[in-house]
């Protein structure tokens, strides 16, 4: 008797158990390989669900439009996007008709007081960016959207803008980034 893999065969003799062993893993493999090709399923640590056909993506200047306007916020939040969206996934960043192509602008640069004290005075302003964006899947239209993401930072009203801006940017940033993500390939 001869021990398979844990498996007790009875071989009437050696010759024999030698010809079963091989054909016995050649068979386990093929069978493993022809359910691993027939099954495309795309996993990411992201949550990322992206069709195995879209191989890139395109993401041109996000203008800024808004009627207050701070130089490198434009710069700031395109290339937060392109960062994140080719350290996130296995797509290719290309400069125009990407599989996946994100057109957007900045819509809303503004501060605004919130939480007004007795003394009709602010003890805090809001930080608003608000960006339009539109998505296009070339691959599948259906998942084709257009819309709007806002964000804010409060701060205290005893900081000038100036001095915290940079911070709450990079922040307010960050959210509009993710929230852009999970809706294009999340399917949040």
């Amino acid at each position: 008797m001869a021990l398979i893999s844990g498996y007790k065969a009875i071989c009437f003799s050696a010759a024999y158990c030698s010809l079963i062993r091989p054909a016995w893993i050649i068979s386990i493999f093929v069978m493993l390989a022809a359910a691993s090709s027939s099954c495309r399923v795309s996993y990411s640590f992201t949550g990322a669900s992206i069709s195995p056909e879209v191989k890139t993506v395109s993401i041109p200047n996000f203008p800024n439009n808004a009627s207050l306007v701070v130089p490198t916020l434009s710069r700031t939040i395109t290339n937060a996007l392109r960062d994140y969206f080719t350290s996130q996934t296995n797509l290719v960043l290309v400069e125009r008709n990407g599989d996946l192509n994100l057109d957007g602008a900045i819509t809303q640069y503004a501060v605004t007081p919130v939480a007004i004290q007795g003394n009709e005075t602010a003890a805090l302003n809001r930080l608003t960016i608000i960006l339009n964006v539109k998505f296009t899947n070339r691959t599948d239209t259906k998942q084709n959207w257009e819309t709007s993401f806002s964000r804010y930072q409060d701060y205290s009203s005893s900081f000038n803008l100036s001095t915290v801006q940079e911070e709450l940017i990079r922040d307010i940033t960050d959210q509009l980034v993710q929230d852009v993500f999970n809706k294009s390939v999340v399917n949040w």
